[in-house]
């Protein structure tokens, strides 16, 4: 059979078309990019036409029973390995190019995003800032960011990004924590520190992204469905052909594209939906090259809340009416970050919904949560952040000031295990704040005091019940004081192993904001060149063994109690000796908002959270 050649795509003009004088016009900026969308479209094209051609040989030829049931897509795996996909998942993933958004969905998003009265400065910042990593060696694993404002996104993914690095190195999604084989690189992790991520290659980095992104779309979606958006500036032919794109001409095509209101987001977005997650995590790696552009962290916010759904977003929020991004600043809030970490665009913190009667109630985490989460805030007692985001199923959280949000991670699951005083804590803690309605302010009323008494099986005193009831509420820390002193064999957590253990571990804190920075340290002088990258600072972190500071600090020895064995006391009979002078900087206030007395110490500059 005679072999056709495929027509000969249409090019740009020679000299020679010219009239032979040697000299080109000038072309405009516009025609220049009409240009080179029809070059990047004959391309598509052509590969199209090579798909189709072989295709139509695979349909022709004789097929196995095997073969039916399934199609095999080669290298289209995320860890590179050959994936067997279901005919429907192909079909969704091929098929699928997208859909336009509606008149009525673009005017809401852009709204439930940036509210009727937006800043341009608040638009450069969301428009300008790409999901990218870092140039630099020493913290190549990190998401960089360039532009106020969007710093709630990266972060939020960035943790999720750590999780896939450190925690979740295989194929398989289905880990359990705290066991050896899910640490992989991390194993050694004392003496390892920062080095660990020196060896990872750029792909692994981006399956670790895109794995990540994946994961957060799907749990938006209650792990049904994800929807992502994409930007229809190739005339529908950008799927074939991101995967090949360079990221300089991607930011040559996106020129002259902004989301500048509803009617923007209506004229240039895609939006496709999956339920499989093969299929998406295909999509995804195909748009890593969007992702990367300066639009990219504006899109997957997009992505994200169209995977909640709109309505279901509202219905989340306490405050519909306040936009998403808050002004004047531009910054991503709560919601943002809770949308993210948790799959809901709750505006708090703690655990559960906080009821003021008369069918009147707020809304925070409702489940656990793969990264947590940590703020300043908390320090400065403006809220209370509860167990579900304190203890997340791995030790990374984002962290929150006042202004930015970073990421603070461990390299070991072992930092997040409780003994048995700090789990009784932990368990009388969870049924005092289910009890408390006034917003993390430490006390509840008598009435949801007796309930605390009952689900946790304490048993007090009739004097010390009725000192801690005369006022008519009842304060943590004087609950605290009372517990303290009470025996075990009453519910209380006297001579319960764990005072005598001193608690020592390493954590990082990684600040995606580019810095000038100078032979590691921040720079001072301008004798140098410094250079902008993202910070990574480790951090000693000691919780002391005394109950209170006055107790450590004075070296008093505590008596084991009747309740340890000898496990217990081993484990727990650490010499009690006065800690390094301890260095301080907000992040630690933030720490010990999750390890109570924590003292900190660093090599160089202080961890920076803003």
């Amino acid at each position: 059979m005679q072999q056709h050649k495929h027509p000969e795509p249409k090019r740009s003009k020679s000299r020679d078309d010219y009239g032979g004088s040697g000299e080109v016009p000038e072309e405009s900026p516009e025609m220049k990019n009409q240009r080179m969308r029809r070059e990047l479209m004959a391309s598509a094209a052509e590969k199209r036409m090579e798909a189709a051609k072989n295709a139509a040989a695979t349909v022709s030829a004789p097929k196995s029973a095997e073969s039916m049931k399934e199609v095999k897509i080669s290298g289209s795996g995320i860890e590179g390995k050959s994936k067997s996909l279901s005919l429907e998942t192909c079909q969704e993933k091929n098929g699928n190019s997208g859909a336009e958004l509606s008149t009525a969905d673009a005017h809401q998003l852009f709204s439930m995003i940036f509210g009727n009265e937006v800043s341009r400065n608040v638009l450069a910042q969301w428009s300008n800032q790409g999901i990218r990593f870092s140039p630099d060696s020493e913290t190549s694993m990190g998401l960089v960011q360039h532009e106020g404002g969007p710093c709630g996104v990266l972060a939020a993914i960035q943790a999720f990004v750590f999780k896939y690095l450190l925690f979740c190195r295989e194929e398989s999604d289905i880990v359990a924590p705290n066991t050896s084989t899910n640490l992989g690189v991390v194993s050694n992790s004392e003496s390892m520190g920062a080095d660990i991520f020196s060896s990872l290659s750029e792909d692994y980095k981006s399956r670790a992204l895109v794995r990540s992104m994946n994961e957060m779309l799907f749990l938006c979606g209650n792990n049904e469905t994800a929807v992502i958006a994409s930007m229809d500036v190739l005339d529908g032919h950008a799927e074939e052909s991101m995967d090949g794109l360079k990221d300089e001409v991607i930011e040559k095509i996106l020129e002259g594209v902004s989301f500048e209101s509803g009617f923007d987001l209506q004229k240039v977005l895609k939006v496709s939906t999956f339920i499989s997650k093969a299929s998406a995590l295909y999509k995804l790696k195909a748009m890593l090259p969007v992702f990367r552009s300066r639009l990219g962290a504006l899109l997957f916010l997009i992505s994200a809340l169209l995977s909640r759904g709109l309505d279901n977003v509202q219905s989340d929020r306490d405050d519909p009416s306040l936009p998403l991004v808050t002004a004047p600043l531009g910054h991503a809030s709560q919601e943002i970050v809770n949308l993210l970490l948790s799959g809901s665009a709750v505006a708090n913190v703690f655990d559960g919904k906080m009821d003021f009667g008369g069918g009147m109630f707020v809304k925070g985490i409702s489940t656990t949560v793969e990264v947590g989460f940590l703020t300043l805030l908390e320090s400065l007692n403006y809220c209370k952040v509860g167990q579900y985001l304190k203890c997340p199923r791995w030790p990374i959280w984002v962290v929150g000031s006042e202004s930015h949000y970073t990421v603070l991670f461990a390299l070991d699951t072992k930092v997040q295990e409780e003994n048995q005083l700090e789990s009784r804590e932990a368990q009388i803690r969870r049924a005092f704040d289910a009890q408390d309605q006034s917003g993390g302010g430490g006390f509840i009323s008598v009435e949801g005091f007796h309930q605390v008494l009952k689900e946790t099986s304490i048993d007090l005193p009739s004097e010390k019940l009725e000192h801690l009831c005369s006022t008519g509420f009842i304060v943590w820390s004087e609950f605290w004081q009372v517990l303290l002193d009470l025996d075990k064999n009453l519910g209380g957590l006297k001579n319960l192993t764990g005072l005598m253990g001193k608690k020592v571990f390493d954590l990082y804190h990684f600040n995606g904001i580019a810095k000038s920075v100078a032979n590691g340290s921040q720079a001072t002088s301008g004798r140098e060149n410094p250079i902008r990258r993202p910070r990574l600072t480790k951090l000693r972190v000691s919780v002391p063994p005394k109950w209170t500071p006055e107790e450590f600090m004075a070296n008093v020895s505590v008596p084991s109690g009747s309740g340890k064995n000898e496990s217990d006391e081993e484990e727990n009979s650490v010499e009690v000796s006065k800690p390094e002078p301890a260095q301080h900087a907000p992040l630690v206030d933030c720490i010990r908002t999750r390890w109570p007395r924590a003292t900190c110490n660093w090599e160089g500059d202080a961890p920076s959270i803003v």
